[in-house]
């Protein structure tokens, strides 16, 4: 992974990433009490700029933090994160936490002030091997917590999830609970069977993606079936396709799944026009306004 870009911000400026520095009694670092967002940019433009905040702004609400910036004043922190930069091709990475508290309490101390932080990543270098062998997953027993609508910065159980994907030799930990299809480790999860595109349905368990909500938009325009339901888990095994989708990777096969292959163990034509239609729509929205 490369490594990040040399400007952050970090509580009301501009600095160095090498020396931004926060409180060991920040609430984030004591608890990971706090939420986060990571947003693409292309050609200098934030992608999906509008839906990322406003989830931003729902997980502020739910967690009972205070929202600092309008969307408005979001996207100018950001728009000077990107020229900072230099521009381009990168990953936007922010964070609020509840703040810093003179000790450690379970319970909140009231009038905190929320910690910003927010800092860049160029992008990875393209994969051509993914367009013809994709990529393997694992099914793993969900081990987050119950609240994973809320894009929180406490994440040992994706972490958990994303340790046994890389011991199994595989990219992605794809989640069940109770019979059913969760979401990936770090994606969202889309299933095509009998030609139809299938999404579980939003919900306390799942976070409500950004990508997959423009994905399953991009698959209607193509005339391609989509169905948001409750997916048993059983099905995976039978699906002519798994994608696996999130903001920095975008629209991904999954072609083994378990150590079996996925369909004919090759990447599909839904994937093939998906992924098209995603680079065709970040070439449509470059230079225009994020919100």
């Amino acid at each position: 992974m490369a490594a990040a870009l040399p400007v952050a911000w970090l509580n009301g400026a501009f600095v160095a990433l090498a020396e931004a520095r926060i409180s060991p009694l920040d609430r984030s670092f004591l608890f990971g009490d706090g939420v986060y967002e990571v947003l693409p940019v292309y050609d200098g433009r934030p992608i999906l700029a509008g839906p990322h905040l406003a989830r931003l702004a729902r997980s502020l609400h739910e967690m009972a933090i205070p929202n600092p910036h309008s969307a408005a004043g979001w996207l100018a922190l950001l728009d000077e994160l990107v020229a900072r930069n230099g521009g381009g091709d990168m990953s936007l990475y922010l964070q609020v936490s509840r703040g810093a508290e003179p000790g450690r309490n379970h319970a909140a101390p009231a009038g905190l002030v929320p910690t910003v932080f927010m800092m860049a990543t160029p992008p990875s270098p393209p994969n051509p091997a993914l367009a013809t062998d994709g990529i393997a997953a694992i099914t793993l027993a969900d081990p987050r917590w119950k609240r994973c609508d809320i894009k929180s910065t406490a994440l040992l159980g994706n972490v958990f999830a994303k340790n046994a994907a890389a011991a199994a030799g595989a990219r992605e930990a794809i989640l069940v609970a109770d019979g059913l299809l969760r979401e990936g480790a770090s994606s969202s999860v889309l299933v095509v069977l009998e030609g139809r595109v299938h999404a579980p349905p939003d919900g306390q368990e799942i976070l409500p993606g950004t990508t997959r909500e423009l994905v399953l938009a991009l698959a209607r325009e193509a005339g391609i079936g989509v169905t948001v339901a409750p997916i048993a888990a059983v099905r995976l095994a039978g699906a002519a396709e798994i994608l696996v989708l999130n903001a920095s990777g975008g629209v991904q096969p999954v072609t083994r799944l378990d150590g079996r292959p996925v369909g004919d163990g090759r990447p599909g034509p839904v994937f093939r026009r998906l992924a098209a239609g995603f680079d065709d729509y970040r070439r449509r929205v470059a230079g225009t306004p994020a919100l």
